[in-house]
């Protein structure tokens, strides 16, 4: 199993999220709570410029969270990942290719769109900029998290609610770190790097063993 199969791999997760409709399902949702929540707590400029970066975040965490049942259980009840395995595909690599569809699939167009949410939330052009640099540190960690949530939870009843109860405590760090980051700089910036690195280093192992688990 070279570089190309894993490629291959990537590419066919991200092929799938784009054919579903779960990337714009992600972007829709994310800029629906940048609309709604000027409405929420009123026309205040002062208000949303401070509290913006800190509303984006939570958009981004809960967007990313909204495709868990489909990046894991899917390939389970199919066999895929039998399969996959039969062709010696180890699942860590399985995994690991998962966290680079999905984050491939999701951040991209959700940096994109931040730039309307700013407008949205009145972000000055600074804390623009340090929310994306947040975001290209932090999605990955969120990739990964969902990812290995997906996991877990892949075949479970009522997968949903469950992957929520088990993400969104994990993520916390990241949001805090990256909502922080705007007024901390660049040490706010250094501590959500390093969540989200120690988060795509050891979610491939923990999905990996929870996709062998569920195809024993």
């Amino acid at each position: 199993m070279g570089d190309t199969a894993v490629i291959a791999l990537v590419l066919r997760d991200l092929r799938r999220a784009y054919a579903s409709g779960g990337a714009t399902l992600i972007v829709a949702f994310f800029l629906l709570v940048a609309i709604l929540f000027p409405f929420a707590v009123g026309p205040d400029q002062k208000l949303l410029a401070r509290i913006g970066g800190g509303v984006i975040w939570a958009a981004a965490l809960l967007a990313a969270l909204l495709p868990v049942e489909r990046l894991v259980a899917p390939d389970l009840d199919s066999g895929t990942l039998d399969q996959l395995a039969l062709r010696g595909f180890s699942a860590t690599t399985v995994a690991a290719a998962k966290i680079a569809a999905h984050w491939l699939a999701f951040a991209p167009p959700l940096m994109a769109a931040t730039i309307a949410a700013a407008g949205l939330l009145d972000l000055p052009g600074e804390a623009l900029l340090t929310v994306e640099i947040g975001l290209a540190l932090g999605t990955p960690g969120l990739a990964a998290l969902a990812v290995a949530t997906g996991a877990l939870v892949a075949g479970l009843r009522g997968a949903g609610a469950i992957a929520g109860l088990v993400m969104l405590p994990l993520a916390i760090p990241l949001l805090i770190f990256g909502a922080g980051a705007i007024e901390g700089g660049a040490g706010g910036l250094k501590l959500l790097a390093a969540t989200s690195l120690l988060l795509v280093a050891g979610a491939p192992f923990i999905a990996g063993a929870a996709i062998r688990a569920g195809t024993e």
